[in-house]
């Protein structure tokens, strides 16, 4: 069979408007010659999330990961932190990197987010936080999990790389915990091409980061606090401004094609694609499938057949941080208190979205139609 696709389609695709804008920017950037080091570019970026998202500081960093590790030691973790494993690697290697240990709990398979009774099993006297992950945009159970930390004196945060724009009970994410950090990187539904953010409504911790984001310098010469390189440049802002303007547009555009999958897709035995909050708002970025075994055909034949055609559908976040290095090695009996998060892996297939081709959602849902109509035949 030949592709259906000249090109292959990936899950999460960059969007890119206001092309104009961006190199307007870009022009003005260069001809100031004020590249780096908290330009004016930087700081309207932080000033229109922060507004937009309802927060008092938005500490804009070069990545999603370089945010997580400085709000980690900002808030001065230690010893064991509590974070699924059902996540993208980089929440438990932002601890690891820093000597802290991830210590994974189990999910709701009904939301893939952290379960609050899983996360009370698994606290010990050396743990000092949680870091809740808003999946999929989907928020965490931020009041469970608040009143968890509350009760054991932890720190709570959030790791909301997938949740910009989207809210909890009416507020916007950004707003809760300690800090949330966000990520800006090319395949987010928003970005900065490279980059992220960390919110907080803590005057403090958004000074000590603003702080260690730039070396711990305070003025020219005066170095108050221990630091590292997480400053984003001027270029990545003003993309970050442009994708800005054209937010509203990506989010329809993704909520279409979610629509569309949805009902491409109805119908096919042990095929389920997973709804969002009609109550709540979603960046709509992740259109995502469970596979079960009511399915004629398996998940990873589907995702075969489809890249053969130049989709490239993913299995995030398989198998799970645990059973990856090196915390497979580091706890190799964890999975025996992940029975969900290991279920959940061997479910889930993400499909493309956002500026897709004409005609893709069709095309795509055709093909695991037809995979799963020959399957019931043979």
């Amino acid at each position: 069979m030949s592709p259906d696709f000249e090109l292959p389609i990936h899950v999460g695709r960059p969007n890119i408007n206001n092309r104009d804008k961006f190199i307007d920017r870009v022009n003005k950037i260069l001809d100031a010659k004020w590249l780096t080091n908290n330009g004016p570019v930087v700081q309207e970026l932080e000033s229109r999330i922060a507004e937009s998202l309802g927060v008092k500081h938005c500490i804009a960093m070069c990545n999603g990961t370089i945010a997580l590790e400085i709000a980690i030691r900002a808030l001065g973790l230690t010893g064991e932190v509590i974070v699924p494993s059902w996540t993208f690697v980089a929440t438990a290697h932002a601890l690891s990197w820093q000597g802290i240990t991830p210590v994974f709990a189990d999910i709701d398979p009904n939301t893939h987010n952290l379960d609050p009774a899983a996360v009370r099993r698994m606290i010990t006297p050396r743990t000092s936080g949680i870091i809740g992950v808003h999946l999929w945009g989907r928020a965490a159970p931020v009041l469970e999990l608040q009143a968890i930390a509350d009760e054991y004196g932890l720190k709570l945060m959030f790791d909301a790389a997938h949740a910009f724009g989207c809210s909890y009970q009416g507020q916007s994410i950004g707003r809760f915990g300690a800090c949330e950090v966000f990520s800006f990187h090319a395949t987010k539904a928003f970005n900065t091409m490279e980059g992220g953010a960390v919110t907080t409504n803590d005057d403090q911790l958004a000074e000590a980061m603003r702080l260690m984001r730039n070396f711990g310098f305070k003025g020219y010469d005066k170095v108050i606090h221990p630091g590292t390189n997480g400053k984003m440049i001027e270029v990545c802002a003003a993309m970050g401004l442009a994708n800005l303007d054209g937010f509203d547009a990506v989010v329809a555009a993704n909520q279409s094609n979610h629509i569309a999958y949805q009902q491409a897709l109805a119908g096919i035995p042990g095929i389920k694609v997973l709804v969002y909050d009609s109550v709540e708002r979603h960046n709509h970025h992740y259109v995502v499938v469970e596979v079960d075994d009511s399915c004629p055909v398996r998940r990873d034949d589907l995702i075969a057949a489809l890249h053969a055609n130049n989709i490239l559908a993913r299995k995030y976040f398989w198998p799970g941080c645990h059973r990856m290095q090196p915390y497979c090695d580091l706890f190799p009996h964890a999975g025996l208190m992940l029975p969900q998060t290991i279920a959940v892996a061997e479910r889930v297939m993400v499909l493309p979205n956002g500026a897709l081709p004409d005609g893709s959602v069709e095309i795509i849902a055709r093909i695991i139609r037809s995979l799963a109509g020959s399957a019931c035949k043979s």
